[in-house]
């Protein structure tokens, strides 16, 4: 082995390091995190649509009436033929 190859390594070892520990950022993966959980999934729109028929005996005609029946951000949603429209929705 070189005397060149392990002041090589080194810089190398150290480089890869520093990369990986800029990388990870607690509070911005935090933030993301809770940003994503915030936000409704398509399933738990439909499941407040049934809970409302159930309760109502009719399917709503807005998210807004959803409010009470799910957590999370809905806006992004709308009501299409009594089923739910929107991200994630097929």
């Amino acid at each position: 082995m070189r005397l060149i190859h392990i002041p090589v390594t080194a810089a190398v070892t150290l480089s890869i390091a520093a990369a990986s520990y800029s990388q990870f950022d607690a509070r911005a993966a935090e933030r993301q995190a809770r940003s994503v959980a915030e936000k409704a999934t398509c399933r738990a729109v439909d499941s407040a649509i049934l809970a409302y028929a159930g309760v109502h005996g009719d399917a709503p005609k807005t998210v807004r009436e959803l409010a009470g029946y799910v957590k999370g951000d809905i806006s992004g949603y709308r009501i299409v033929r009594g089923e739910a429209a929107g991200p994630g929705c097929a």
